[in-house]
């Protein structure tokens, strides 16, 4: 079994109950973060002093509060742990239940494992923590099977999200252009993202550019 897990959640109720499940499965060392800053930096640190964790347990939503973070969601948690622990397990507890969103998750992020929060969801947290303990394969929530196997469901990659959250933030083609340079992404000309973005508006069947953006938020995409 697991011998050292993280769980990030920023509501006491919850975290409570999830480290009392995981307490009836022996594991050792439990620890929990309200904030995905906090969570990254004792993954940081539990490395730097070669007593790393091998489970981290993660919400999607972290509600904004008189704090500034960096890190303001499970999703960049997760993308920000793999850069610099690309092997540690990882389980996605949160209610979000839209297909894409999910599918996202396994694919982009590598996430082992995703949980949906509902009245079953700490018996089915315990039995994706043994699980992908034992085994290599995906574990998804019963009522969410669907999201993995869904083969009508366009296989969005990690460009697509990058590109329409900058969209959404307003940003030019110029700008993304430039930004996606900066961050070593390609293809990363103008041309590129134009032809990308029309791909993405065809599929959604998206009038413009605002629209393609509603309905990626309304998706869960970004």
């Amino acid at each position: 079994m697991f011998k050292k897990v993280l769980v990030a959640e920023d509501l006491d109720s919850i975290s409570i109950t999830v480290v009392q499940a995981l307490e009836t499965l022996s594991i050792p060392e439990i620890e929990h973060s309200k904030y995905c800053d906090d969570a990254f930096l004792k993954i940081k640190k539990a490395l730097h002093d070669n007593a790393p964790y091998d489970l981290l347990i993660t919400d999607l939503s972290f509600k904004s509060d008189h704090r500034e973070n960096k890190l303001t969601c499970g999703d960049e948690l997760i993308e920000a742990v793999k850069q610099i622990q690309p092997n540690i397990k990882t389980i996605v507890f949160s209610i979000e239940d839209k297909s894409y969103r999910i599918k996202s998750l396994f694919n982009n992020l590598g996430i082992n494992a995703y949980v949906s929060k509902s009245r079953t969801s700490i018996p089915e947290l315990k039995i994706a923590v043994e699980n992908i303990f034992k085994t290599e394969e995906k574990n998804v929530s019963s009522e969410l099977v669907y999201a993995l196997n869904d083969k009508s469901l366009l296989e969005i990659e990690a460009y697509d999200i990058s590109l329409l959250k900058l969209l959404s933030n307003g940003c030019t083609l110029d700008e993304i252009s430039i930004s996606f340079k900066n961050s070593g992404i390609i293809p990363n000309g103008s041309s590129s993202i134009e032809k990308r973005i029309n791909k993405l508006k065809i599929y959604f069947k998206a009038n413009n550019n605002v629209h393609l953006i509603a309905i990626a938020k309304d998706l869960g995409l970004i």
